[in-house]
């Protein structure tokens, strides 16, 4: 039996402070003896290079990535009982900062597979409110298509039925920083990326952060003034949408160091997820995460596996002292605050994966010697007893 100081937890973000400590601590430093902590140099220099990784122009720095959704939506005239097409099986951040606008949300069923939106399912839905046999009046507006686990979601297949039905695009890419579509990043494809800097995510902070990016000047400048009280100048509000959520300087000094080694950091989640694929090639009761086709780069913020066994593998993960988790128990749909909307379809694929899928640890620190040890747990699934 595994001791409990060799515990290895699902996530570590203080591995990730300690991998680049001395850095970090210069760059808080910094800031501190500037003396300016919202709305600073750094800030402007975070959003210049996210955005540029990205490969947009423009990005616009705020409090979360849950505020980088809504002021996203708000920037595209998003409001009350507007319809806004997403997925269910999703952080509830997602559908939260849908809500937050006044607007609809409409859940659309995943692909069983990538555990992303179904095209398909989408265009049924579109077709079936466009033939007046949905049950809701209101008008289509967007789409907030989510890369979930650092998968992206199909880009392609949802921007061409964006453009057929005249939709916008959000990208939620809160889990999905440097992810890529035939080397396009996730973030520049829609007309906006959300970006969430969480402290457990590719690239997190040490607190709450987020981003919005986008190659529209227009939207760029609209971007700036709802996250900002709809300021253009100083106290002189021009819209009463706007809300207060700035990132703070410490925040973007912070990651401004981390985003130097955050194409290192994806490559060595890939390599661990490539060694847990290996382990469980032979386990048929185990569906390993699975690209979209040619041309997709998984990040694996999440390494999710499927199965109909899943609390017998997470029982058997913690008595060996390895962390788990489960994104998500619960699909948005069926929690509380939602499951009344008249908007829900039926979403057969989302409510089966939420009762198979379980995360395990993959994140840049694990060393290979701890890589082997979840391996060689992988690799015993099928002996597991009741």
């Amino acid at each position: 039996m595994t001791g409990i100081s060799d515990f290895i937890p699902l996530a570590s973000p203080l591995a990730g402070y300690f991998s680049q400590k001395e850095e970090i601590d210069q760059s808080i430093q910094t800031v501190l003896e500037k003396g300016r902590y919202i709305l600073g140099t750094e800030v402007e220099a975070f959003e210049k290079e996210f955005a540029e990784y990205i490969g947009v122009p423009f990005g616009v720095g705020v409090a979360s990535g849950t505020d980088a959704i809504e002021i996203a939506l708000r920037s595209l005239g998003i409001g009350t009982g507007d319809l806004v097409f997403t997925v269910s099986h999703t952080a509830g951040a997602t559908v939260a900062a849908i809500c937050r606008c006044g607007a609809v949300p409409v859940f659309v069923d995943i692909d069983s597979n990538t555990c992303t939106m179904d095209p398909n399912h989408l265009e049924q839905i579109l077709v079936s409110i466009t033939d007046g046999k949905f049950p809701l009046s209101g008008i289509p507006k967007a789409i907030v298509a989510v890369h979930l686990y650092g998968q992206p979601a199909d880009m392609n297949a949802i921007l061409d039925i964006a453009q057929k039905f005249g939709l916008y695009v959000v990208e939620d890419c809160a889990q999905a920083h440097g992810a890529q579509i035939s080397g396009k990043r996730v973030g520049s494809f829609g007309h906006m990326g959300a970006f969430s800097f969480y402290p457990t995510k590719n690239l997190g902070a040490i607190g709450d952060g987020g981003m919005v990016t986008t190659e529209d000047s227009r939207l760029w400048e609209k971007l700036k003034s709802l996250r900002e009280y709809g300021w253009k100048q100083r106290y002189i509000s021009e819209t009463d949408s706007g809300i207060n959520s700035r990132l703070d300087e410490i925040q973007a000094a912070v990651l401004r160091v981390k985003l130097r080694i955050l194409e290192k950091n994806n490559l060595r989640r890939i390599e661990i997820a490539e060694k847990y694929h290996q382990a469980l090639e032979k386990q048929n009761s185990v569906h390993i995460p699975l690209t979209q086709g040619k041309g997709f780069r998984h990040v694996y913020h999440l390494y999710v596996i499927q199965s109909a066994f899943r609390d017998r593998i997470a029982r058997f993960f913690e008595k060996n002292a390895v962390g788990t988790g489960i994104h998500y128990p619960v699909p948005v749909h069926l929690q509380p605050a939602f499951c009344n909307l008249k908007s829900v379809t039926m979403l057969p694929r989302t409510e089966k994966v939420c009762n198979e899928i379980l995360s395990i640890p993959i994140y840049p620190e694990l060393s290979d010697d701890q890589t082997d040890r979840i391996c060689h747990l992988l690799e015993q699934i099928h002996n597991i007893e009741e």
